[in-house]
């Protein structure tokens, strides 16, 4: 799944407008444009933190699954 088509599903199931996503956020509106029209890309951390406050206030369920922890690096390389 891509990026806007998980934002655009988290963003239904809350039952919100892309303003309203914006604001509950606190993300400039320019911004969540940009992410939804794909012209600007979501950082990966912000995703999944923004999924996971909409999945424990009970707003949407089941998308952290399309977007897993990244693999951790070994202590030995940057």
């Amino acid at each position: 799944m891509r990026q806007r088509e998980i934002l655009n599903a988290a963003k239904e199931q809350a039952g919100m407008t892309q303003k309203e996503f914006a604001k509950y956020f606190g993300i400039p509106l320019r911004t969540v444009e940009g992410w939804f029209t794909e012209k600007r890309e979501i950082p990966y951390y912000l995703l999944r933190l923004m999924l996971y406050r909409l999945e424990i206030e009970h707003r949407v369920s089941n998308l952290m699954q399309y977007v897993p922890f990244p693999e951790e690096k070994d202590e030995n390389t940057l």
